[in-house]
């Protein structure tokens, strides 16, 4: 087990005295150790520069694990048969946490997004320019409804793909299940995670209950498909999942008129990160999210830049570090709000929306 990394509350939810003043924009900083993160590369295809994001998917390499040999498969044992390549990393991620000192822990990310959303499929058929400047603020068609958007038939068979693959993983590949698993609360990614692992064959002192977790939602936008449902929906919805400490009944973040930026949602993914090192000593940690989250988690992490399409996942070997030094001082800014069209656009584009004739633009609002 990996040993606890630092016992304090993450530094910068102190720092910050909670959402409220992180959303204000406070100036934030602690006294408080700080924690580092950094990608360890050479492990997976996926670190490295020469493997192309377009056309990768996970399930037919291994989840990316790259054949090799360890320092530590000199001590691996086993009764029978040869070891895998998922069990020798295993083993030496476990040797890693042995011989590493309490400031230092290794942790495997295994990071999913959610499968096809409705509002994934909407943006596609009107187009990114219509859907960013005019349907993307409604809830719905008539027809179909995007806000905390379900998953389409498509987004469920990607889920169940991801299933499936886990468990031909587990039974022939004999890789570590997750220990802990976290999941944004927007619909889309509790459902896709429910189906990628409620069945498993799992052990029986790591089950599937997932945590909920406020700061693994996706980047903050006016579109409706970043509002989330009330806590009673989602325990309704899911009743054997847990909620992270505090977490509200209704959505503290979303307004419909306001949007977070890339600072805003770096700092948030550090606190999320920041929580799970310290709260969790599970080594195996099942995150599923959303592609914006996601590539902003793996900006804290240090992980160069990887595009998700719709059902994937990509794994990071994470070295976290406790520094003694003060919480970098940082200042998040406003949220700001964009100018939309109250019908359809013409287009959109570098300079904005363009509305149609006798279409007034909802000015932007500020906080």
């Amino acid at each position: 087990m990996v040993r606890s990394l630092i016992t304090s509350l993450s530094l910068l939810a102190l720092a910050c005295q909670g959402v409220a003043a992180w959303k204000a924009g406070s100036h934030c900083s602690s006294s408080y150790s700080y924690i580092n993160y950094t990608t360890v590369p050479g492990f997976f295809l996926q670190d490295d520069p020469a493997t192309s994001t377009s056309g990768f998917d996970y399930t037919t390499s291994n989840f990316g694990l790259i054949n090799q040999t360890y320092p530590s498969d000199a001590t691996f044992t086993q009764c029978g048969g040869s070891p895998t390549q998922w069990q020798r990393f295993a083993h030496y991620i476990n040797s890693l946490n042995a011989a590493s000192p309490p400031t230092v822990a290794y942790k495997v990310l295994f990071l999913a997004r959610h499968g096809e959303g409705f509002h994934n499929a909407a943006e596609t058929y009107y187009g990114t320019p219509a859907w960013n400047c005019y349907y993307s603020l409604l809830d719905g068609n008539g027809t179909v409804v995007w806000a905390d958007a379900l998953l389409t038939q498509p987004g469920v068979a990607q889920a169940v793909k991801a299933n499936t693959f886990w468990r031909g993983q587990l039974a022939t590949q004999k890789m570590p299940a997750p220990q802990s698993y976290y999941s944004s609360p927007l619909s889309r990614c509790l459902i896709t995670a429910n189906i990628t692992f409620s069945d498993l064959p799992l052990p029986a002192t790591r089950p599937f209950v997932p945590t909920v977790k406020e700061f693994l939602r996706e980047g903050i936008s006016m579109h409706t498909c970043d509002r989330r449902r009330s806590k009673s929906y989602i325990h309704t919805l899911l009743p054997g999942y847990e909620f992270e400490e505090g977490f509200a009944e209704a959505d503290p973040l979303w307004t419909g008129v306001t949007a977070e930026d890339a600072g805003s949602e770096f700092a948030r993914s550090k606190v999320a990160l920041d929580e799970i090192f310290t709260d969790d000593e599970a080594t195996w940690v099942s995150i599923t999210s959303h592609s914006g989250a996601i590539a902003s988690l793996l900006s804290v992490l240090g992980h160069r830049p990887w595009s998700l399409s719709t059902g994937q996942a990509v794994p990071v070997l994470v070295r976290a570090e406790r520094l003694p030094r003060q919480y970098p001082s940082r200042t998040v800014g406003p949220w700001q709000g964009a100018v939309t069209c109250a019908g359809p656009p013409v287009s959109s584009g570098a300079a904005g929306c363009v509305c149609a004739a006798g279409a007034t633009a909802l000015p932007a609002a500020a906080v």
